[in-house]
């Protein structure tokens, strides 16, 4: 009993490279001197020719290599590898370089201070109001 690998598909690969730069298959097709027709061709083909791989891979930055080797679950894998697993650190992945530089609790204060000065100023104009009747 045998387990047949599916083939790379090429085509699929560089498409989804390009998505991934964020490149359109325009600005791919003007880096490598076609028409986005062609390029489109190409991403829709399992299999590409040598030195179209070549000049396609330095047209996105990235090597041959990363081309035919590519797969979802490595870029999610890699992408997976930035997330701050430790906790120790109480505030997280997002934790880098953020310290807060005011007492929050300042600020509240300041506001509830604000809130009662406008009442207060509020209850002074309806007292001169009821005043001038």
């Amino acid at each position: 009993m045998s387990i047949a690998t599916k083939p790379k598909h090429i085509g699929r690969n560089i498409c989804r490279i390009r998505e991934l730069k964020g490149m359109k298959q325009e600005a791919l097709a003007f880096a490598i001197g076609v028409s986005q027709q062609t390029v489109s061709n190409i991403e829709s083909s399992e299999n590409v020719d040598e030195d179209k791989i070549n000049l396609i891979a330095e047209a996105l930055g990235v090597s041959a290599e990363a081309i035919k080797n590519y797969s979802d679950e490595a870029v999610i894998n890699y992408f997976n590898t930035f997330n701050d697993t430790d906790f120790s650190n109480s505030q997280g992945a997002f934790s880098q370089n953020q310290a807060c530089t005011f007492n929050p609790l300042d600020k509240v204060v300041e506001l509830f201070e604000r809130l009662v000065q406008a009442e207060k100023d509020k209850v002074e104009y309806l007292e001169k109001l009821l005043k001038g009747k």
